[in-house]
C-alpha cells in the first residue's frame, strides 16, 4: 500500500515538475546575483513550507490547498535548486548546494514515501531544520558575492517569508503534537524575528513609496497573523481547533503572497 502510495505521488511529482518546466522556461535561467538570493531565500521558505503543509494535511487542515501548496512547493524547489547551482559563482557555494541536494534527496522521500503520520512526521520536522540551514547558508554566502544595499534587502525581505511558514509549522507540529517544548521557543524567536526585520525594512533608505504601502499591508497582515498564532494548545481533532489551525494555514499564505512581491520589488533595486 505504502509502496503504491510512494510511486503515485512520485508520478504525478514528476509530471508537475515537467509542467512548471514547461511553463517557466524562458525564466528558468537566473540572471543576476540579486535573483540568485532572491531564489535561494524562496528555497528557504520552501523547507518550511512543505513542512507546514505536511502537517496539515496530517490533520485534515484544509486538505485540498494544503496537498495543492505541497506538490507545488516540492516541483519548484527541485526546480530553482537546479538554477542555483547552475548560477554558483564559486566552488563554495556550488559545495553548499551539492550538500543541499543530497539532504534534499532525504527530505522529499519523507514527504512523499507514505500517507503523513506522526511518526514521519517527526522525521519531516527534523529534515526540514536540516535543509533549511543550507539553504540560509547558500543565501548567505550569494547575499556576500552582491555587497549591496538592495542584495542584503533582497535576503532580509525574503527571510521573512521562511519566518512566516516557519511560524506556521511549529503551530501545525505543536498541535499535531510533534516538536515538544523546543518547537514553542522556536515559534517564540520566530514571532521576535519578524517583528525586528520587519522594522529594518520600513527603515531600509532605499524604499519607494509603493515599497512602503506593501509593507504597510504587511503589518496590517501580521496584526491577524499574530491574533492566530495566539491560540495555542488546542486539539486540531474538534472543529473549533481545526478553524483555527486553518487560519493559521491562511493567515500564513496571505502574509507570504505579499512578501513575494516585496521581494521582487527589491529584486529589482541596482
Amino acid at each position: 500500500m505504502i509502496i503504491g502510495y510512494r510511486a503515485a505521488r512520485v508520478a504525478m511529482l514528476a509530471l508537475l515538475l515537467a509542467l512548471l518546466g514547461f511553463a517557466s522556461a524562458a525564466q528558468a535561467q537566473i540572471a543576476d546575483i540579486n535573483t540568485a538570493i532572491n531564489k535561494a531565500g524562496r528555497e528557504r521558505m520552501l523547507s518550511q513550507r512543505m513542512a507546514k503543509a505536511y502537517f496539515q494535511i496530517g490533520q485534515g487542515i484544509d486538505l485540498y490547498r494544503s496537498q495543492r501548496v505541497l506538490d507545488n512547493s516540492i516541483a519548484l524547489f527541485d526546480r530553482q535548486l537546479v538554477e542555483l547551482k547552475n548560477f554558483a559563482p564559486n566552488a563554495e557555494i556550488r559545495d553548499t548546494y551539492l550538500l543541499l541536494e543530497r539532504a534534499w534527496i532525504a527530505y522529499k522521500d519523507a514527504l512523499v514515501g507514505a500517507p503523513p503520520s506522526q511518526d514521519r512526521g517527526k522525521r519531516v520536522l527534523e529534515l526540514s531544520e536540516e535543509v533549511l540551514a543550507l539553504a540560509h547558508q547558500g543565501t548567505m554566502q550569494l547575499e556576500r558575492v552582491s555587497g549591496t544595499i538592495a542584495g542584503r534587502l533582497v535576503n532580509v525581505s525574503g527571510r521573512q517569508r521562511m519566518l512566516s511558514q516557519r511560524m506556521a509549522k511549529f503551530y501545525q507540529g505543536i498541535a499535531w503534537g510533534i516538536g515538544g517544548p523546543e518547537a514553542m521557543t522556536e515559534l517564540d524567536k520566530a514571532r521576535q524575528e519578524f517583528t525586528a526585520a520587519l522594522q529594518e525594512l520600513i527603515s531600509a533608505p532605499i524604499n519607494t513609496p509603493e515599497l512602503l504601502r506593501e509593507l504597510d499591508l504587511v503589518k496590517q497582515q501580521w496584526f491577524f497573523f499574530e491574533e492566530a498564532l495566539n491560540q495555542r494548545n488546542l486539539n486540531t481533532a474538534t472543529n473549533h481547533g481545526k478553524t483555527l489551525a486553518t487560519n493559521v494555514a491562511t493567515t500564513s499564505e496571505r502574509i507570504l503572497e505579499t512578501m513575494e512581491g516585496i521581494v521582487a520589488m527589491y529584486e529589482k533595486q541596482p
